[in-house]
């Protein structure tokens, strides 16, 4: 499997990327391939198209199953396991971002939890917990939003993100209105 320069430019940017989302160069350059792939691809495929071992290629796969981003498909008469993306591209960046808070957010909020848990020892340990809490507190508000925002359809959540910055006009708005109005 040859690529063209316009794929490979992008294959190549998208492992560095995935770099910054929480999985090694490689396999980002694997997800971005089998993305733009019109057909489903197997570890050869993978193998031949980016240069790298087949051992590499094994392992990049299981993490990507791992992270719930690709989907098996079976050729009938072949053997070999092939893959194309799980979804579409916002079922690919939901899936990121939920691995991502499992991975990432989710323990930072249970050592928060626990130590927030614990009698502070002295003014120390109190200025400490009072940030801690104020952390803990903006992850979990970060999450609830999350979890409402990857509830959504697409289409809806598409409206949303194009609202953009008028989201912030609305509510300049409404506090303008709220100071206004006789209670």
């Amino acid at each position: 499997m040859t690529l063209t320069p316009q794929i490979e430019a992008f294959v190549y940017h998208f492992g560095e990327m995935g770099s910054r989302w929480g999985f090694n160069r490689t396999v980002g350059q694997m997800y971005a391939l089998i993305m733009v792939s019109e057909q489903p691809l197997c570890a050869n495929d993978l193998s031949e198209a980016l240069s790298i071992s087949r051992g590499n290629v094994s392992m990049g796969l299981k993490e990507l199953q791992a992270w719930r981003l690709l989907q098996e498909k079976r050729i009938p008469g072949d053997r070999k396991e092939y893959f194309t993306a799980a979804g579409s591209v916002w079922d690919m960046a939901i899936r990121v971002l939920e691995e991502r808070r499992r991975r990432e957010v989710d323990p930072t909020l249970s050592l928060l939890r626990d130590t927030l848990l614990e009698t502070p020892a002295n003014q120390q340990e109190v200025f400490a917990q009072h940030k801690m809490r104020e952390i803990h507190d903006l992850l979990e508000l970060c999450g609830s939003w999350a979890d409402e925002l990857m509830a959504m359809q697409p289409e809806k959540l598409k409206t949303l993100m194009k609202l953009g910055s008028g989201v912030g006009k609305v509510l300049e708005f409404t506090d303008k209105l709220s100071l206004r109005s006789p209670d």
